[in-house]
């Protein structure tokens, strides 16, 4: 886990050596400090006492003292930049590595996520670990070296002084060790609901509109407050953990302290058997604030561990998650056709293997032809056409496109030739122009007209303020769902593609706009083949061939005349789209 997550470092590892190194630089002026002060008051007792002190002796320690003053503040902030700079760096690439891996998900690979698992990942869990790691190069570097050379001065100075400082040591190792334990699990779980939060407040959010018109404001209330309740609720038991730990550590830091003031006063009367003074006692004193600093201070960068190792965690899955379709040793290019073939076809979607969602699926469609698919809903179609530009694997068989197998094609070739109008139309912030150069991002304004002209778009967009610089707003707001739509087949269009698939991508337009847009396909690109998934009969009537699904299986294929005296299913749909259409009459 933490070698995958400094792979992300990179450009930030000279900022991420240096800075524990100055920080060591820091922690052993602090410790030299003391030392040299106790050599100064011992100069300066020898003073008190009447005696003659060497002043050349007090000018030197106290310019040394001076100059290691200085020097600890360089390194200090020198450190906290090159932490600043490091950490920050880290968690830029960190969101950039994730992003970019998310980027070569298949299909499969994204049912595994919801999409505000992904968001608190990208975002709040990458500031966890980003804390975590600053907290690692800046602190968690100081206070130990605070803390072995502060225990191992005060072994020089007075082995019994060390000993009280090391059975300390101890003490406090296993009550940390026993937090952190106990910590982590509740902050993990806590991660899990800030996923569940997201969710509810991404869901609320894109659908506040059906919210407002069904006048369920308050039950979307209720459900972020038990979203938010939970988080509250793991947060604070993990935080009880937490507070008790700091106390521990105080309490036991300031009774060392203690002890150490009753054996070292009995040392310097002459009580106890030992080599310390007052101004060596002095010494030890600072030595033993080091220590409780130095321990507080580990104490805090565990905690931002403990907060951080479920975050670490589940970035960790992020990136080391792979593609379930993996590239071909020998890629094709090109996709010389749109001939089709499926061949002994069977799917399961990942996550319910044991649920087949097709089944011996046979059929050959040739290039330039026009096919319509109607099913009921769950009959497979999506799941069917989905196979041909890869955004699935198969189970059995294969499906070929210009005769090659589509896990031979290199993927964004196969893609490009392969256009896919999907059943929720998408569209992104910015112009109609914009959008659709998602399909071509070097089309020229005669291309973009072009294709919004076999799209059927090209008369509302002419009528939009601005015409193809109208900005479309997040989502594309400002246009009706026929609109959408048929921007999103003007997007395909522009793609030039030997195989186009409409996933139900014409249900909002009107009848006459859907035959105008399949007369238009039909003369503006012959050579392409055309897949049109549908609920309307009318919608796949004049079809070379319609294809009837059932429970993932094929159950009939013909023209729509042959389909209506041979097969029940197409017959039934058709009577009751009928019968409904006079009625409406």
């Amino acid at each position: 886990m933490i070698k995958t997550l400094l792979k992300s470092v990179r450009e930030y590892k000279k900022s991420s050596i240096l800075c524990p190194l100055v920080m060591i630089g820091e922690a052993a002026m602090e410790i030299v400090i003391p030392f040299i002060m106790s050599l100064l008051l011992d100069e300066i007792s020898v003073i008190q006492k009447g005696g003659e002190a060497d002043i050349s002796k007090i000018a030197i320690f106290g310019s040394l003292m001076f100059v290691c003053a200085l020097f600890s503040l360089t390194c200090g902030v020198l450190g906290g930049k090159l932490a600043a700079k490091a950490s920050s760096g880290f968690a830029h690439n960190l969101r950039e590595d994730m992003y970019n891996n998310i980027q070569t998900y298949s299909f499969a690979n994204i049912d595994n996520y919801s999409t505000a698992s992904l968001i608190t990942r990208i975002t709040t869990d990458v500031t966890n670990v980003q804390n975590a790691y600053q907290m690692c190069i800046r602190m968690l570097v100081r206070a130990p070296i605070l803390f072995i050379f502060a225990i191992i001065m005060s072994i020089i100075i007075e082995p019994i002084m060390g000993g009280i400082f090391a059975v300390a040591a101890a003490v406090l190792g296993i009550i940390v060790f026993i937090c952190m334990f106990r910590v982590t699990p509740f902050f993990r779980t806590m991660f899990r609901k800030y996923d569940d939060l997201n969710a509810v407040v991404q869901e609320d959010l894109t659908a506040i509109r059906v919210v407002k018109s069904y006048v369920r404001e308050d039950h979307e209330i209720e459900k972020m407050h038990k979203a938010t309740q939970e988080v509250y609720n793991y947060s604070v038991k993990a935080e009880k953990v937490l507070t008790f730990m700091m106390p521990c550590v105080q309490l036991i830091m300031f009774a060392t302290v203690i002890v150490i003031l009753l054996v070292g006063s009995n040392m310097a009367v002459g009580n106890i058997v030992g080599n310390v003074n007052f101004n060596t006692l002095q010494t030890l004193i600072q030595y033993a604030m080091q220590i409780l600093m130095g321990v507080m201070m580990v104490a805090m960068c565990l905690n931002f561990i403990s907060l951080s190792r479920g975050s670490m965690e589940r970035i960790t899955e992020v990136l080391n998650e792979r593609t379930t379709l993996p590239k071909p040793k020998a890629p094709v290019y090109e996709v010389k056709s749109g001939d089709i073939e499926f061949t002994n076809v069977c799917f399961a979607y990942s996550q319910k293997k044991d649920v087949t969602v097709l089944k011996n699926i046979n059929i050959s469609i040739k290039a330039g032809e026009m096919i319509g698919i109607i099913g009921a809903t769950g009959s497979g179609k999506t799941s069917l056409v989905s196979l041909i530009p890869r955004l699935y694997d198969v189970s059995e068989g294969s499906v070929k496109v210009g005769g090659v197998d589509v896990r031979d094609y290199n993927l964004d070739d196969l893609r490009t030739k392969v256009a896919m109008v999907l059943q929720k139309n998408v569209l992104f912030s910015g112009t109609v122009a914009d959008n659709l150069r998602w399909g071509d991002e070097n089309a020229t304004d005669e291309e973009l007209r072009l294709a919004a002209r076999q799209a059927c778009a090209e008369e509302f967009i002419d009528a939009l303020p601005g015409g193809f610089n109208y900005d479309l707003g997040q989502g594309g707001v400002n246009v009706s769902g026929g609109q959408k739509q048929r921007l999103c087949i003007a997007r395909a269009l522009l793609k030039k593609p030997s195989v186009i698939i409409f996933d139900d991508s014409t249900s909002a337009v009107d009848t006459k706009t859907d035959a105008s847009i399949r007369e238009s396909l039909r003369k503006y690109a012959p050579e392409t083949t055309k897949i049109i998934i549908a609920q309307r009969i009318a919608s796949v009537q004049d079809a070379d061939r319609i294809i009837v699904l059932d429970e993932g299986e094929i159950t009939g294929v013909g023209t729509h005349d042959e389909l209506i005296k041979t097969n029940e299913i197409y017959r039934e749909v058709y009577e009751s789209q009928v019968k409904g259409g006079e009625d409406d009459e």
